[in-house]
């Protein structure tokens, strides 16, 4: 895959007075990112869906000043990345100061569908967010095998009460294999890899249902969850799970029936792009 560096982008917001570092300013601005990514947002013009949390990964806390050169940095400790890009802000004294101006002049990088794991560093109030993607770790089968394990790892979940958000589920029957479905959901992931995409209506304007009916699915209801970027089965459905709007269609009782796939390509933003498609017969 090709190895992208996108360049920095900094902020500053001016010192405003004495500040008191908490050690958890780091998790808490990380927690605040990933609940703004939870909720479908405005960006801009620009309109972006609800995307898995960022995972946490310490190799991206790097110094808050003097760092260098980006990528080089990253190649000392050894992160594998594929595309990065890093944040600067100077100003905020805590963490949902940080947050304020993330929202307001780096909105597009926080919910950028491409990246999967965070870092951040603070030195008084000068703040080092870095986001990036990794190549893909995980050794995987073909898209049906992959399929397959999504559908297993969906029914455990499935098999226990949950609470998505605001909404409590009790543990629903599991889902069955359906192969159409399942070919509608490798297409769909295929188009947005080879188009470079993450959308759940197609570059052709099909909505999941006009996809399915298309395939020739006769189910009387269909709903989709999608994902970018993450490397394995577990990766994907833990970032569904931690997803209210994603949560949901994967617990809902309705739904008896599953097809899900993968596709990969190296010149696409995300690398990798994941569909399920669920449907009640």
């Amino acid at each position: 895959m090709r190895s992208l560096l996108l360049p920095a982008a900094v902020l500053s917001l001016g010192l405003a007075g004495p500040v008191n570092a908490l050690a958890n300013d780091q998790s808490q601005l990380i927690e605040a990112i990933n609940a703004y990514r939870s909720q479908p947002q405005r960006c801009g013009k620009q309109a972006s869906p609800e995307l898995a949390p960022l995972a946490s990964d310490p190799r991206l806390i790097l110094p808050v000043e003097n760092l260098g050169d980006l990528q080089q940095a990253l190649a000392r400790v050894a992160y594998p990345m594929v595309n990065v890009q890093a944040i600067s802000l100077s100003g905020p004294r805590d963490a949902q100061a940080a947050m304020q101006a993330v929202r307001e002049s780096f909105c597009q990088v926080v919910l950028d569908p491409q990246f999967v794991d965070i870092g951040v560093n603070r030195l008084g109030t000068q703040w080092r967010i870095v986001l990036a993607r990794p190549l893909l770790a995980a050794r995987l089968g073909d898209w049906q095998a992959e399929g397959q394990q999504l559908l297993g790892q969906i029914n455990l979940a499935r098999s226990q009460p949950r609470q998505c958000g605001g909404q409590a589920f009790a543990a629903s029957a599991p889902l069955a294999w359906n192969a159409t479905l399942g070919s509608s959901a490798e297409d769909h992931s295929r188009a947005m890899a080879n188009q470079n995409y993450f959308d759940h209506q197609d570059r052709d304007g099909r909505t999941p249902g006009d996809r399915a009916e298309l395939a020739g699915y006769a189910g009387q209801q269909v709903g989709e969850n999608i994902a970018a970027g993450q490397d394995s089965v577990r990766k994907v459905v833990d970032g569904w799970l931690a997803s209210p709007g994603h949560c949901a269609n994967l617990m809902n009782p309705a739904y008896r029936e599953l097809g899900a796939g993968y596709a990969v390509d190296p010149k696409s933003d995300a690398g990798i792009y994941w569909t399920a498609m669920f449907g009640a017969p």
